[in-house]
């Protein structure tokens, strides 16, 4: 089986295995770690964001709808949930730290998630923003299952949610180093924290990349900002619009 044809054969063949998306979806990962790791982990370089630019790619090379590689991929979503409950465990390792600083990481709680929510709306009414998109930017800052939820509740499509929350991730990841670097912010539980209210998962897995206690403080910083924003977003959607 040689030349075009025969390879768009095997593809096709390859293709009806759900097996091969999840296949691809962890080689690109691993290999997209490897080159970040290899230059040195800038924030460019963000593992995820290499992995989606290449998934998407490929996807649109080989004419594969998206239903077709999630079919395969699904078990990632899957394992969403066992990956985040695994980060109570370095949470457990520095519940003494993290129970001497409950004043300022409540305040820096409260005073994230609203700006969090009340800016993104506020931008969008002022660029006038269709109302449909402006309940789905709402949740943008919490990991994708909370703020799927949320967007419902808000009356806003989750998929479209979903894409918010991963954009800002990606942002965020991104401009998180070099944005605390240049605020001249060295304790890494704040800069940690920032990351994960901001920015949920992959803000989180930035820190992580950067220090483990950083990490430490923004897994902290996602799980209570799902809950903080699950019930401050009803009420503040009420009230700006």
């Amino acid at each position: 089986m040689t030349g075009p044809s025969g390879f768009a054969e095997l593809w096709v063949y390859l293709a009806a295995s759900p097996l091969l998306w999840l296949t691809l979806t962890i080689g690109v990962f691993l290999v997209a770690r490897r080159a970040a790791q290899a230059l040195g982990n800038p924030p460019l370089a963000n593992p995820v964001l290499l992995s989606i630019v290449a998934l998407v790619a490929l996807l649109r090379l080989t004419d594969t709808p998206y239903p077709v590689y999630f079919s395969g991929a699904q078990f990632v979503h899957f394992a969403l949930g066992p990956a985040t409950v695994a980060l109570g465990v370095p949470l457990y390792r520095n519940r003494r730290l993290i129970l001497r600083s409950l004043a300022p990481v409540g305040a820096a709680l409260l005073v994230g998630s609203l700006t969090g929510v009340v800016s993104v709306v506020g931008l969008a009414l002022l660029f006038g923003l269709p109302e449909a998109i402006t309940r789905a930017l709402a949740p943008k800052s919490v990991t994708a299952g909370i703020a799927m939820g949320i967007a419902a509740q808000l009356g806003a499509d989750p998929a479209l949610a979903a894409v918010f929350v991963m954009l800002t991730g990606i942002v965020g990841a991104v401009i998180v180093t070099p944005l605390m670097n240049a605020l001249r912010i060295r304790d890494y539980a704040a800069r940690g924290f920032a990351a994960g209210l901001a920015s949920h998962g992959l803000g989180t897995a930035r820190a992580f990349q950067v220090d483990g206690l950083a990490g430490t403080f923004a897994g902290l910083a996602m799980a209570l900002n799902g809950l903080v924003t699950s019930l401050l977003a009803p009420v503040l959607l009420r009230l700006l619009l």
